[in-house]
Parts: structure tokens; C-alpha cells; sequence
């Protein structure tokens, strides 16, 4: 591949405004996060990988906070779809719940953590416009769940110590998330048979 940054076909947008090359950056960026996490990646293993430059990665990222800014923007618009698509597909809590669970795991499935997870773990390190995007995906998360459970529930759901939906929500967050660093070798099995027994005892 030539590596300069010239408009080509590769550098022409899509519909979300973004050019192929500007994808193939979020892709790899995306998997080296998800297993190395935020500080072990750099511009110059990126350019080495695909081919390019770094001149080139900074035309389409001009930073490193600018492409993570926009990759975790990507990772909320993805989920937001896969959320909106569970409503239409499944109209059980279970159903609804355990699909999720499924969603969740995929990472897992190859080798990697929840995006936003890592990045979270790392909050500290990151630029305030990264931080703040994490926290919107957290939170549309937790909203969702919320209003999932409210609708499927009538006591706020079977888990002692929990009065509200919001409540359940914020518990079965917490878990999905950490129970990908505990399950055993990261096994998406394991991760779906943990968090199962949470599903059954929410609905």
C-alpha cells in the first residue's frame, strides 16, 4: 500500500464520515486496546501494522486522544444498536438480559476486554475528552438497564439489597464488566455461566 495520505478510495468517507483508512486505524487500535490496553499503544506499531506512516495516522487522528475520542464514540454508536436491536428481538427480561450477556462476552471471544473497560482501568492516564466519552458509555448502559429491568420487573428485581431498578442495573454493570477479568482464563463459557445465575436471580 502506498504510504502516504493522498485521497484515494481509501481515504474517502463513509457514512459516518470516516475514510477506510481512517477505519483500519480504529480497528487495529480498537484490538490492541481491548488486549494491551490504552498506554501500550502508539502511532509508530499502528503505522508499522498497516503499512502506513505516522504522518499518515496523524492526518486522520491528529492525536492520540483524537483517535481514541472517536473509537470510543464507534464503540457507543455500536452498542447503541446492538442495545435498540435486543428490544426488537427478544421481549422477555430474560431474553433480553441473557442476550446482552452474549453481546457482552464477545470480546472475550477474541482475547480481548469491553473496549471501555480498559479504558476505564486506566482513567487516570487518559485525556478528559477519552474520560468523559467512557463515562457516557457507562452511563447509557446503566440507563438502559434500568429501564429494561423497570419494564420486566414489578419489585425491582430479586436481588437482596436492591430497591430499584437503577439498583439492579448498577450491580448487573458492575458484573459484567468485572466478571471478565475473574472468570477462569477468561473463558467466554465460564463468563456466561457466572453471569447466568445473576439473570436468574433479576428475573
Amino acid at each position: 500500500m502506498d504510504k502516504d495520505a493522498s485521497t484515494t478510495t481509501a481515504n474517502r468517507p463513509d457514512a459516518d464520515g470516516r475514510s477506510e483508512t481512517a477505519d483500519r486505524i480504529l480497528d487495529l487500535a480498537q484490538e490492541r486496546i481491548q488486549r494491551r490496553g490504552y498506554n501500550a499503544v502508539s502511532y509508530g506499531d499502528l503505522a508499522e501494522d498497516l503499512d502506513l506512516t505516522t504522518a499518515a495516522i496523524h492526518y486522520h487522528f491528529p492525536s492520540k486522544a483524537d483517535m481514541v475520542e472517536a473509537l470510543v464514540q464507534r464503540y457507543r454508536q455500536q452498542s447503541a444498536a446492538m442495545r435498540k436491536a435486543l428490544l426488537e428481538e427478544h421481549d422477555t427480561l430474560v431474553g433480553r438480559l441473557e442476550e446482552y450477556v452474549q453481546r457482552f462476552s464477545s470480546p472475550l471471544r477474541g482475547g480481548g476486554l469491553c473496549l471501555c473497560g480498559v479504558l476505564a482501568a486506566d482513567e487516570s492516564t487518559l485525556p478528559g475528552e477519552v474520560q468523559q466519552e467512557v463515562r457516557q458509555f457507562f452511563e447509557e448502559h446503566e440507563n438502559w438497564l434500568a429501564e429494561v429491568i423497570e419494564t420486566g420487573v414489578t419489585d425491582g428485581g430479586n436481588l437482596q439489597g436492591c430497591d430499584t431498578p437503577r439498583d439492579v442495573a448498577r450491580v448487573f454493570l458492575a458484573t459484567i464488566e468485572g466478571a471478565m477479568l475473574t472468570s477462569p482464563d477468561r473463558s467466554p463459557e465460564a463468563y456466561t455461566e457466572t453471569l447466568q445465575l445473576l439473570v436468574d436471580s433479576i428475573a
